[in-house]
């Protein structure tokens, strides 16, 4: 089998196979994009650049169906949040399309002695790598191809494996939507060549979304080669309820938290953190919502929850549900049916346990109980992630006194769901480092040129 392959998750079998790229074809690919940023890139307009941003999530949204049956094959997300997806990324190219020239202007800088002026002009930096995962392929792709073609950088980028379906159609959008060839390119590599794109000069920076394993290997070849890099990793994220004055509509939230995409995204919640006046109730009936989510067939309209993206992911996942339990943990739910899981809780998890400390990517949750506000921001602060958090509490003063005090990049406050193209989006510790999103979103692979005038 070829490394690049669409297997349908729900069904195991494979759809397609595409070869991966020669050494030959990246080569021409990367000297394609260096010499597109120095041509086209840099003799157009940033207002110029952000039509066409503009026209790549209008063409999102035209060719929705096509694209939402493309990731339901690949891996497995149900059609309706696949088309969530797509909306969400459109709404990504509009913003930085409506903001572009605001985030890339002039910024006047006030002398403190002599005469004359200064400025701090952004531009791009060159061609830049993007290695990106499975779990949204491409919404990951938005936030790191929409601000960097608004900079005016060429963008490299290398899909996971098992997304080449999709990774096809974003180029072709691209392409469509009038950037040149060379702009956006995609390439399906090894990861042996990923090492050699990184360490070649040309290249100028990487952004990888992904696992911890990931990030430290490309960050590690990064770093020698003197590399710009930004990491989006893994998460375990705390979900902390203190207090409510609706239990069930917590529940509710807390349910959704947990198992959108099959509870396969880095910034769900997955530590539930209870205060202990509230836990039997809250347990009780999240369990009971949780074993009611069912599973069903992605193209399904109305599916809730389908298989986990793949076989591999899969024996992860029961592995790590068996060692937890043989560690003492207590499961409900969480059965395995080919590729497919329901909704479980685990209970009676201990700081000795593995899972305590490793990331569950998948539709379990862990529930807590805490005596007060300071063992719930210990216990929220006791991994080794920083990626996003929730706080739940009906004392606005302890919401954000609480929220100063997570160790987390992102503290959602009474609410799920609520990622928007504006909202700065990373992490701390081992989740990485660096931001996507927001005008945080074209600062980073860009050149602040300062320029004093006498």
């Amino acid at each position: 089998m070829s490394d690049y392959a669409v297997v349908n998750p729900a069904t195991g079998e494979t759809v397609k196979e595409y070869p991966t790229s020669t050494d030959a074809e990246l080569a021409a690919a990367v000297a394609k994009a260096e010499e597109t940023y120095r041509g086209w890139l840099r003799e157009t307009s940033v207002k110029e650049r952000c039509e066409l941003v503009r026209k790549v999530g209008a063409l999102h949204l035209e060719r929705c169906d096509e694209l939402a049956s493309i990731i339901v094959r690949e891996m497995g997300k149900p059609h309706a949040q696949a088309v969530g997806e797509i909306e969400f990324c459109q709404a990504i190219y509009e913003y930085y399309a409506d903001h572009g020239e605001a985030f890339m202007a002039d910024e006047d800088i006030a002398l403190s002695w002599g005469e004359g002026s200064a400025v701090l002009r952004r531009s791009g930096v060159g061609v830049v790598l993007g290695i990106m995962p499975w779990n949204f392929p491409y919404y990951q792709v938005a936030r790191f191809g929409g601000p960097n073609m608004i900079i005016g950088n060429a963008v490299l980028l290398k899909h996971a494996p098992q997304c080449p379906e999709s990774a096809e159609a974003m180029q072709r959008m691209y392409l469509d939507a009038g950037f040149p060839e060379g702009a956006y390119v995609n390439i399906y590599a090894t990861n042996d060549q990923v090492a050699g794109l990184i360490a070649d000069p040309r290249v100028q920076g990487v952004s990888v979304t992904g696992s911890e394993r990931a990030g430290a290997a490309v960050a590690e070849i990064a770093g020698r080669n003197l590399k710009k890099v930004v990491l989006e990793l893994g998460g375990s994220d705390p979900f902390i309820l203190l207090s409510t004055d609706d239990l069930d509509a917590t529940v509710e939230s807390a349910v959704a938290a947990r198992v959108d995409n099959a509870g396969q995204a880095c910034n769900a919640a997955k530590r539930f953190v209870v205060a202990e006046g509230l836990y039997d109730d809250f347990l009780g009936k999240f369990t009971e919502a949780m074993q009611a989510v069912e599973t069903g067939d992605p193209t399904d309209a109305d599916c809730a929850m389908g298989p986990l993206s793949s076989t591999v992911a899969a024996d992860r996942f029961e592995d790590q549900l068996k060692r937890a339990v043989q560690g003492g943990a207590t499961l409900v739910g969480g059965e395995r049916d080919g590729n497919y899981f329901t909704a479980g809780v685990l209970t009676g998890v201990t700081p000795d346990n593995i899972a305590h400390h490793e990331e569950l990517f998948g539709p379990v949750a862990i529930v807590y109980k805490v005596k007060d506000e300071a063992e719930a921001v210990r216990l929220a602060n006791d991994t080794p992630y920083g990626l996003g958090s929730y706080l739940f509490t009906t004392d606005k003063d302890q919401a954000l006194r609480i929220a100063d005090q997570i160790d987390a990049g992102m503290v959602f406050v009474n609410v799920v769901g609520a990622d928007a193209p504006e909202l700065p989006f990373g992490g701390m510790k081992r989740s990485g480092f660096g931001r996507e999103l927001g005008r945080f979103g074209c600062e980073e692979f860009v050149n602040r040129k300062m320029i004093r005038i006498g």
